[in-house]
């Protein structure tokens, strides 16, 4: 694993191997504000070696998502509840990237920070996305018929604003949540977008939105700006037919990889991500890696889903990717990048009943409680 575990740098920063642990929402806030099981939750992955860390996703301002204890970042007490992980996480030896994320038409308007938020449900266009389900809500609802977005920029500046809080909060960097069928992804994606204005119609439109706030967010940050793309759909009732992602996604990567990011983020397709609707699959099945990477000529490139160890090796040896990123491998083994070094088996098991938590039950459950192997 030689390849793995030799430092890169991104943007400004150094991380010393090449083994990171991706975004996981895993719904442990306090009313969206960062607790002191979260803090433990990070710092055992940073004392575990990873070398970047990528926050949960982090709402960048009041919305009614399906995840009711996702933390935020547009106000002081969750800024200072970051500050504590991010300085536990540096003191530990790893480096930690702040996700910023806006759910745009699946988030739902009787949801408690939706009606506290005091703004309807937005979205590119006023198409709803099938499916959803929001537990905590009576009768388990679906998702509802958005508010178009009467001006995007105003959600570009939510945007920018998040990224100053989240320099005030300690991170080394900011990740744009550009996929799983969130306000970025449904700005790119032609079944959800269905605007007659710049923000929507050609590829390079409909990519507008996202290049737009890379841009605010490298005015804030400079070059530890990076991007999560999904190309292959799946999620949230997005997805798009081969010729048409590879268009969008294509001229998307191509516009950003000038803009000197510090990495981009591809998310192959994954069984995991490919929801049915309607009884039918809903990801655009492809080799994402081959697809985009020759779009990405200066940017380094992260993969992500599925990826085991050994083939991590392999992609960063060959250099087709500077890294990879893991998920639920990092949930069960809070010392991954360790056992990895070390040769140790991945042979714990996620707690799926826990995973995002559970009413009544101790938080620390299926969250902080995985055994690290002996050494």
């Amino acid at each position: 694993m030689s390849a793995l575990f030799t430092p890169l740098k991104l943007g400004s920063t150094t991380i010393p191997n090449r083994l990171g642990m991706s975004a996981l929402t895993r719904n442990r806030s306090t009313k969206t504000v960062p607790n002191e099981i979260m803090l433990k939750y990070y710092v055992q992955r940073a004392n575990g070696g990873a070398g970047l860390i990528v926050s949960e996703g982090i709402l960048i301002t009041r919305q009614g998502t399906e995840w009711p204890l996702a933390p935020g970042i547009w106000e002081q007490s969750q800024i200072h509840g970051w500050k504590k992980i991010t300085a536990a996480v540096h003191e530990a030896g790893s480096k930690i990237y702040a996700q910023l994320w806006h759910l745009g038409r699946v988030s739902h308007p009787d949801a408690q920070e939706q009606i506290a938020a005091g703004v309807p449900v937005y979205a590119p266009s006023a198409i709803s996305a099938r499916g959803g389900k929001f537990r905590f809500l009576p009768g388990v609802p679906g998702y509802v018929t958005p508010t178009e977005i009467p001006d995007p920029t105003t959600i570009i500046e939510q945007y920018k604003q998040a990224a100053i809080n989240a320099k005030e909060a300690g991170f080394d960097g900011v990740e744009l949540h550009g996929g799983h069928g969130y306000l970025v992804h449904q700005f790119l994606d032609s079944a959800s977008n269905h605007r007659i204005d710049k923000w929507g119609g050609s590829p390079e439109n409909r990519a507008r939105f996202a290049l737009e706030v890379l841009k605010v967010l490298k005015e804030v940050w400079g070059a530890n700006v990076a991007v999560k793309v999904t190309p292959a759909g799946g999620s949230n009732d997005v997805g798009m037919l081969l010729d048409e992602t590879i268009a969008t996604f294509g001229y998307l990567l191509r516009e950003a990889d000038k803009l000197g990011l510090a990495y981009v983020t591809l998310l192959r397709y994954h069984e995991f991500f490919d929801l049915e609707v309607d009884g039918k699959r809903r990801a655009t099945k492809h080799d994402v890696l081959e697809t985009f990477h020759p779009f990405l000529q200066s940017t380094p490139i992260f993969l992500n889903a599925g990826v085991t160890p050994v083939e991590a090796e392999e992609l960063v040896r060959s250099g087709k990717v500077a890294g990879v990123f893991m998920g639920q491998s990092w949930i069960a083994h809070p010392d991954l990048a360790k056992r990895v070094k070390a040769g140790k088996p991945l042979d714990s098991v996620v707690d799926l009943a826990h995973l995002y938590g559970a009413e009544g039950v101790d938080s620390a459950i299926g969250y902080v409680d995985y055994k690290e192997a002996t050494y």
